[in-house]
């Protein structure tokens, strides 16, 4: 069964009270004046965000909304504290943003295993009246309240962590590619978007070398402004190390070669300059589908001219598949992915 891909949410948390301090005073025989002995209340619970690989979606914050830790228990007498509420924890996908939705500040970037971020504090416990004995009050009869523990509305918005981010126009095979690259088994088809949501998946060339490989769903002229479904995707190309450029060069495709490598690219960069400096390699898909071949020798002067790594696969016959593999791992490592990829183990 395939779960629904949720890759951003709003939610309230909210952190637990303090105790209220205790007004008590010691009544033991022999000791007819004690004193007062009202203990401290205790510390409310954070709500602290932990990052974990075994997530790969935010759908456990899709149907509740309402997050709040415990509150802290009130003082008692002989000077005892109440106890801590206890720490809500909420597990995340690593690759998580979080964001104070009022104010859109990031509050924290988790990007590691098991890394943590309190995103509400638990109000302190209220002192007992033990504290506020003085030799002219030797008896008081007050006490501190516990404080409020913070709440907040957050945004969490997920961004994956993947080595090889798979880009192109929507049909030009990227699914069919990732399924012959990987073990994902995307939903295919000839038509627009077949793919609704980033698709990973993990490409092995041996025990040693391994790469996890996103496809991102179809980009479209005007993604950059929403249209299409690539504003809700482009995010997650910005933490991947480096794009596979996906080109249809079939007799069947929809648009000249360079036009769509173009189009894709401006969009990029109209989301964000980085993106379009991330290395890229271009790949020519559906060769088998192509009458003449010596457009392949066309592009790869073209792109080959301009700094770019081209090559030609047919995801149908397999051919190029093998040669790609290497070919991504040999510019992985020249990108400095060994620590990339170090971010989704630590």
């Amino acid at each position: 069964m395939r779960f629904p891909f949720v890759d951003r949410v709003k939610i309230h948390v909210k952190a637990g009270d303090g105790g209220r301090g205790a007004v008590a005073f010691l009544r033991e025989k022999f000791r007819p004046r004690g004193g007062p002995a009202g203990g401290d209340g205790g510390r409310g619970g954070n709500v602290v965000l932990v990052a974990t690989t075994s997530k790969h979606t935010l759908l456990d914050f899709k149907y509740r909304r309402h997050f709040r830790a415990e509150n802290g228990q009130p003082g008692r007498g002989k000077k005892q504290k109440g106890r801590d509420g206890e720490d809500l924890i909420l597990y995340v996908p690593v690759g998580t943003v979080v964001r104070d939705a009022q104010k859109g500040e990031v509050i924290c970037d988790l990007i590691r295993e098991g890394q943590r971020c309190v995103v509400a504090r638990g109000g302190r416990g209220g002192r007992g009246n033990a504290h506020f004995a003085t030799p002219t009050d030797q008896a008081p009869r007050r006490a501190e309240p516990g404080e409020k523990g913070e709440e907040r509305w957050i945004l969490l918005e997920l961004k994956l962590i993947a080595d090889v981010g798979i880009i192109g126009l929507p049909n030009a095979g990227k699914s069919t590619l990732i399924s012959r690259l990987t073990a994902a088994r995307p939903k295919t088809g000839s038509y627009p978007f077949t793919t609704l949501s980033p698709e990973l998946g993990v490409m092995e060339l041996d025990e040693e070398r391994r790469l996890v490989l996103a496809d991102i769903p179809g980009l479209v002229k005007g993604a950059h402004r929403g249209a299409g479904l690539g504003h809700e995707f482009l995010r997650h190309i910005e933490r991947t190390r480096i794009l596979l450029h996906l080109i249809d060069v079939s007799d069947a495709r929809e648009m000249d070669p360079l036009e769509a490598f173009e189009t894709v690219n401006r969009e990029l960069e109209l989301y964000s300059p980085e993106l379009v400096r991330k290395p890229q390699i271009i790949v020519a898909s559906k060769i088998d589908a192509l009458s003449d071949r010596r457009l392949l020798l066309k592009l790869r002067d073209y792109f080959e001219s301009r700094g770019y790594r081209f090559h030609s696969v047919s995801s149908l016959t397999g051919e190029g598949i093998q040669e790609l593999k290497e070919i991504l791992w040999d510019a992985f490592t020249r990108a400095g992915g060994e620590e990339h990829a170090a971010l989704r183990k630590v």
